[in-house]
């Protein structure tokens, strides 16, 4: 190749360049102080004019932009999107960190830290928010602490009573093993049963993981393995480096021995604790979901009053309707939660507001 050549392909790719970098779009993983504390978030989206939508992740300390690799979805089509790892977890870990500073309210604090920092350099007075399973529980919080920031919530596998969940999901596991003749998975149960149990032993959080992705009741319907559904697509996560992924899983372990973030999400009873909000709330569940029971899911979004709100059954999901049904879950928040309507929700429970929401 000459010297021509050479020279016209350097000013080809540096026009490329150039292109890309007066775009709109915004592609970061930064760190910032949040509360005293650095964390970590990916920022994801094509047009920084969009809405912003703050992700509140699962676990406790189980971010979930990882599997957007392995599990894509166009949300950053239509928001710009914060995925924030939550105090404690993944790129928001370290060894200097303060474990028993770590609670619910902390994190809550620091949800509405992160909020801020996106409403100020993003120039917007209020912002999205949607919380997944355990995030579900800090995004209703945060909402009830702070709801003039938020333009709507999002609770998608939405928590409200998660002990009576757990014995939900125990009575129906057990029935299935009985109806299949599965003799030694009906002992393991019967040696591990809970139904009498206040708590939630550690040892059986651990053993029901395999049963309920055997029986399509947990992470997602299709997915029968965790090792193969999300331990190997973080592995393979391209925007982490290979310390990063080893201390994503050591971080999620510390938050569980060392935290009382798990304790306190069994013990939470939102049916008590919050039965109205001040913005309008859309509820997102998978039917065959069991780690956040479906239908006390239901019930707990008929019993909480709202401006407006919508409850959505995603027919073909469990616990990650974001996931296995993306272009629903997409279609929801572009229809009905940018423009604070229900017209997409289920029918029957649907609570048709006549209160005016102001659009974005």
């Amino acid at each position: 190749m000459n010297i021509i050549k050479v020279a016209f392909l350097v000013i080809i790719s540096c026009s490329i360049i150039k292109s890309k970098a007066m775009g709109n779009s915004i592609s970061e993983k930064i760190y910032v102080n949040i509360n005293g504390v650095s964390q970590g978030m990916f920022i994801k989206g094509n047009n920084m004019d969009n809405p912003i939508l703050l992700f509140l992740h699962g676990g406790p300390g189980m971010p979930e932009y990882p599997l957007t690799e392995k599990y894509p979805v166009s949300i950053d089509e239509h928001f710009t999107v914060c995925w924030w790892e939550q105090r404690g977890a993944s790129l928001s870990y370290s060894k200097s960190l303060n474990f028993n500073e770590i609670t619910v309210d902390q994190l809550v604090l620091d949800a509405i830290e992160v909020t801020n920092y996106l409403r100020e350099r993003f120039n917007k007075d209020k912002i999205y928010l949607i919380g997944h399973s355990w995030g579900s529980l800090i995004g209703l919080k945060t909402i009830k602490n702070a709801p003039e920031l938020y333009h709507a919530y999002i609770g998608m596998a939405q928590i409200s009573n998660q002990l009576l969940s757990e014995k939900i999901a125990y009575s129906y596991m057990l029935e299935q093993y009985k109806l299949n003749g599965n003799k030694k998975m009906i002992k393991k149960f019967e040696k591990h049963n809970i139904l009498t149990l206040d708590y939630m032993p550690m040892k059986y959080v651990k053993f029901r993981d395999k049963p309920m992705h055997e029986l399509g009741i947990g992470t997602m319907r299709d997915m029968k393995s965790v090792i193969n559904g999300i331990f190997f697509p973080v592995m393979k996560f391209s925007e982490y480096t290979f310390s990063e992924k080893l201390k994503l899983w050591k971080a999620k372990s510390l938050l569980l021995k060392k935290t009382n973030l798990w304790e306190t999400m069994i013990q939470c009873n939102l049916f008590d604790e919050i039965k109205t909000v001040e913005i309008p709330i859309y509820f997102l569940h998978g039917i065959y979901d069991y780690t956040v029971n479906y239908s006390l899911s239901k019930e707990y979004y008929q019993q909480i009053t709202a401006p407006v709100k919508g409850f959505y059954t995603f027919e073909k999901s469990a616990h990650s309707p974001i996931f296995e049904e993306p272009d629903k879950f997409i279609k929801i928040l572009t229809k009905d939660v940018l423009f604070g309507k229900n017209e997409l929700s289920d029918k029957d429970i649907a609570d048709v507001s006549t209160r005016k929401v102001v659009e974005p």
